[in-house]
């Protein structure tokens, strides 16, 4: 059940950059797309020590509202997760772990894509908000905000169904959790599908290292080929990330995201994690990003 250190399997980082997934709000463009080299300049690549490093510029951002679909930049978004896809393609038949650098949400698209041209994979979405909506809930209509709904292959076919191959995940192999997004209309949706869904409150009653062993247990039982983290920074309170552009008070502590992941990056099956939505605009001292990197840097030593 149990692998090797990350670091002994060896870590490749990719830089998938994109910031088409987010509206632009007050004239401000977000900021996300300069996550991996604020987490560099700040010493996180140091820890990581990557194997190898590779890197997908996006395209210029642009705010391109689909008349048909209603979808924020939704062939930008398309033609950037097909690259990302055959990026990824390319160096899965390496054992090394895939640590996925954002940008926002809607890379998920693209890492999706390319797990089900390998196999049949199982999502650990751990996310401040449930991001299973569409465009009739959405109130930006902005990909970012839709993925989990789109990579589960809830929205149009566009994004949901590149190649033919919609769903990319079965939303029974899907965990959706930390969400602290508890209005009714908004949660609904997920409600009524296969997803396992356990909310911020739902995730402290039952306890971190149950919910962890139960989705571990699931990946086992249903003998799939590997699993993804999306982990959207977002999910940790405002007092330990305030630089998001969707900020709420409660969250998961410190603590709290290093159990989940710890239990969940020693199985063998873990293929990769990607860390999206950390605007270092809201960090211009750093301060943020080194904190981060000091709570999850054991991970990687």
């Amino acid at each position: 059940m149990f692998s090797l250190s990350l670091k002994k399997r060896g870590i490749d980082i990719f830089e998938f950059n994109s910031n088409l997934g987010l509206k632009r709000l007050n004239d401000y463009e977000p900021g996300v797309k300069k996550l991996p080299r604020h987490l560099k300049q700040n010493g996180f690549y140091e820890y990581v020590q990557p194997r190898r490093i590779f890197s997908l510029e996006p395209p210029e951002y642009q705010m391109i509202f689909d008349q048909i679909s209603g979808v924020l930049n939704e062939k930008l978004v398309a033609d950037y997760a097909i690259k990302q896809s055959n990026m990824l393609k390319e160096h899965f038949h390496a054992e090394s772990f895939k640590l996925i650098i954002g940008g926002d949400c809607s890379i998920l698209i693209g890492t999706a894509l390319a797990l089900k041209q390998h196999g049949n994979y199982a999502l650990f979405f751990l996310d401040g908000h449930t991001d299973y909506v569409d465009t009739k809930i959405s109130q930006t209509k902005a990909v970012a905000g839709m993925d989990l709904a789109i990579v589960t292959g809830w929205g149009v076919d566009g994004l949901t169904n590149i190649y033919g191959l919609k769903p990319y995940f079965e939303e029974s192999n899907v965990y959706c959790v930390g969400n602290t997004e508890l209005d009714e209309d908004y949660i609904a949706p997920i409600l009524d599908s296969d997803i396992r869904y356990i909310d911020l409150i739902q995730l402290r009653n039952s306890g971190i290292q149950r919910i962890a062993e139960e989705f571990l247990e699931h990946v086992d039982k249903e003998n799939v080929d590997g699993f993804f983290i999306h982990v959207d920074v977002d999910v940790l309170a405002d007092c330990h990330m305030p630089a998001v552009d969707s900020r709420a008070e409660s969250g998961l502590t410190y603590d709290e995201l290093r159990h989940l992941l710890k239990v969940l990056l020693s199985h063998e099956k873990s293929v990769g994690m990607e860390l999206t939505i950390f605007d270092p605009d809201f960090d211009e001292k750093g301060t943020i990003a080194k904190e981060f990197i000091h709570q999850v840097k054991d991970f990687f030593e």
